[in-house]
């Protein structure tokens, strides 16, 4: 109590005080660009994972323009140590997805390296995932899929190390007869994404899905 009081939550795009559990102010919160893509329809994402793996369906929640809130929001997620903010993307997730009657059976999210881990403190995608998984009622696994190779953060990289990513995620145990949705955090390239999808292809007769929190458009 005594330390919100010193050190007051404020919203990340304004400055203005708000409650501790919040990233953005009411009114800064109407700046957000969402995608507003449907899950089970053609969307772009749908489009560009296509190119890369057979995909069933595809959710983007923000749009990842150029010095955008959806950006900031981001990025104070994977750079600036707030892991809570995982949960208040993934409860705007939860008012825009819905998975009817076709839930998938697994949630997979992108592993960071340890070494990285180490250096964050912690996966921006856990915190994220977990909580759709309570919403859901869809269980999750944090360990099927294994990082290889540290690498420099994406958003430092340039467009060819991107692309660059050949043997940097495997299993870690057999899997089959699944359809698993595989959660990153921003698709840029799809290099990424389509890596792990294939493991999990790979692995055995399995479906894949995907959900990022926003796609760099």
């Amino acid at each position: 109590m005594i330390l919100d009081l010193l050190f007051p939550n404020r919203c990340i795009h304004c400055n203005r005080i708000i409650d501790s559990e919040l990233l953005v102010c009411d009114l800064c919160f109407s700046q957000i660009y969402f995608t507003h893509y449907s899950y089970f329809e053609n969307n772009p994402i749908k489009e560009k994972c296509s190119l890369f793996f057979p995909v069933e369906n595809t959710f983007a929640l923000l749009q990842f323009e150029k010095e955008s809130l959806s950006r900031q929001i981001i990025h104070e997620l994977k750079y600036k140590g707030r892991e809570k903010a995982g949960k208040i993307i993934a409860d705007w997730t939860t008012e825009r997805l819905d998975f009817k009657n076709e839930k998938p059976d697994l949630l997979v999210s992108v592993p960071l390296h340890p070494k990285k881990l180490k250096e964050r403190g912690y996966n921006q995608l856990h915190l994220f995932t977990e909580t759709l998984a309570a919403f859901y009622d869809v269980p999750f696994d944090h360990q099927l899929i294994k990082r290889n190779h540290y690498s420099k953060a994406q958003a430092l990289k340039d467009k060819k190390h991107r692309l660059e990513a050949a043997n940097t995620f495997s299993a870690t145990q057999p899997i089959s007869g699944k359809h698993i949705l595989l959660i990153d955090d921003v698709f840029t390239t799809g290099n990424t994404v389509s890596s792990v999808a294939w493991e999990i292809l790979n692995a055995g007769n399995n479906k894949v899905s995907v959900l990022v929190m926003a796609m760099d458009v």
